[in-house]
């Protein structure tokens, strides 16, 4: 039975957001934010990020994805911890999560679920669209959804980090309150994003490694029926 397309985007909305996170400063203009939403110490660094991402012709990476859940009427936390796979080069993206892989050529998505052997086959995200944090939305989604401020400078795995936040400027539209980044202050570069939900619930995902110019053709976004033999396809597309 096809997975349906509510449940499906509901599954990977995090990961978008760390799409989200990865891509946007390499392509926004931080000087167009409000001033009364400008950190400025928070604004430097990211302007540093933004001009080394700049720099990547392509990102491939390894992650964690925990995902954090009060337990019922308990103080106790339960946590689940899954590993993903994230190629990226402009606008097209490979991911790979929780028995899926996404892949998506800026024009069409397709979905691939193991499970049942099934591709779904969208559009690809909106790039204009801003109610819901997708991989393409992130070229403007920074510069008119969130505020931002510079948290604190910690130490994470004997590495000097900055930790900035995050926070959605129309939150009653948002699952979501809070975007945590972890930044790397010698590389540039995001370690670890942290999702924390108004449910209580929090995700996040951190980077194992982080490969950057690799050569990626752009055959390797686009889904091969001929690769997954008994394949189904489900064409969710708008006619």
């Amino acid at each position: 039975m096809a997975t349906s397309k509510f449940n499906l985007a509901n599954n990977m909305r995090n990961l978008f957001s760390f799409l989200t996170a990865l891509l946007f400063i390499s392509t926004t203009s931080f000087a167009q934010q409000p001033k009364e939403v400008i950190d400025a110490k928070a604004k430097a660094i990211l302007d540093e990020v933004a001009k080394q991402t700049k720099t990547y012709t392509s990102i491939k990476t390894e992650f964690t994805n925990s995902t954090e859940k009060q337990v019922t009427n308990v103080e106790s936390k339960v946590t689940e911890t899954q590993s993903g796979t994230l190629e990226l080069k402009g606008s097209k993206y490979k991911l790979g999560f929780k028995g899926q892989t996404i892949f998506c050529d800026s024009k069409t998505q397709w979905t691939y679920i193991k499970e049942s052997n099934e591709v779904q086959v969208n559009n690809a995200p909106d790039p204009k669209a801003t109610d819901n944090i997708n991989p393409v939305n992130i070229f403007t989604l920074y510069e008119k959804g969130y505020k931002y401020k510079y948290e604190k400078e910690d130490v994470v795995g004997g590495a000097k980090v900055d930790v900035i936040n995050l926070y959605p400027l129309d939150p009653d539209k948002k699952a979501y309150h809070t975007i945590r980044l972890t930044i790397d202050k010698t590389k540039k570069q995001i370690i670890a994003v942290k999702i924390m939900n108004k449910n209580g619930t929090s995700n996040t995902i951190t980077v194992k490694n982080f490969v950057t110019n690799s050569d990626m053709p752009d055959a390797m976004f686009t889904f091969n029926k001929e690769d997954y033999k008994g394949v189904e396809v489900v064409d969710l597309r708008d006619n």
